[in-house]
């Protein structure tokens, strides 16, 4: 059953029975490291080097390493389905088998990590264009499981899908609330990695974090 079909469907089923879907956060919900506030992220984004993106050429998702082995049989996408989760479990694998997650790009909650895929905040493919070509493969691979800036976050998996590797000048969360975070992730982890930015790119972070 298709997803939009599987909310309409437990929505249906709620008004029924008197239950309530839960489509709104948590009110204790786990999230990535928080990002620096929007001040520090107006200073940043002034601080990063404009220039026109880069190519394509030679990028390929082999090369950032992921999801690599964080501790014992977790990987990068284990430890971020339990940080970002209420109430994960685990088997002896790692593998989360039950939990509740909310995307916070979109409001939607799920029950069930395969309905999650973790995002690359900056895109991998983005990286590439912005200066990770030049990285070497230890870089890239530290970039791509970065657990310690805000450049990982369970989401709703085709909604990381319709992202793609698009910058904030041509994607933006569609849950607006979250879009002064997302622009504050996103410049903390272009500071960080030393990663350029285009005209477009820069000017549509301004108009966001102006409104924090």
């Amino acid at each position: 059953m298709g997803r939009t079909r599987r909310i309409a469907v437990l929505t249906a089923t709620a008004a029924l029975t008197g239950t309530s879907l839960l489509l709104t956060a948590p009110t204790a919900q786990a999230a990535p490291p928080t990002p620096v506030s929007a001040a520090i992220a107006r200073t940043y984004l002034a601080a990063l080097t404009e220039r026109a993106e880069g190519s394509s050429t030679g990028y390929s998702r082999d090369k950032f390493p992921h999801w690599i082995t964080q501790s014992g049989a977790c990987n990068t996408r284990e430890v971020v389905l339990k940080r970002d989760g209420t109430n994960v479990q685990q088997d002896s694998s790692c593998a989360a088998v039950s939990g509740s997650w909310y995307s916070e790009y979109d409001g939607a909650t799920w029950t069930a990590a395969s309905d999650l895929d973790i995002d690359h905040v900056v895109a991998l493919a983005e990286a590439w264009r912005s200066g990770a070509s030049g990285w070497t493969t230890a870089q890239r691979q530290s970039f791509a499981n970065d657990l310690t800036r805000p450049q990982l976050i369970a989401v709703t998996d085709n909604v990381n899908q319709a992202k793609s590797d698009l910058d904030p000048a041509e994607w933006l969360p569609s849950r607006t609330a979250y879009r002064c975070t997302y622009a504050r992730m996103w410049v903390h982890v272009k500071h960080h990695w030393n990663l350029t930015v285009d005209s477009a790119e820069k000017s549509a972070l301004q108009g966001v974090l102006n409104a924090c």
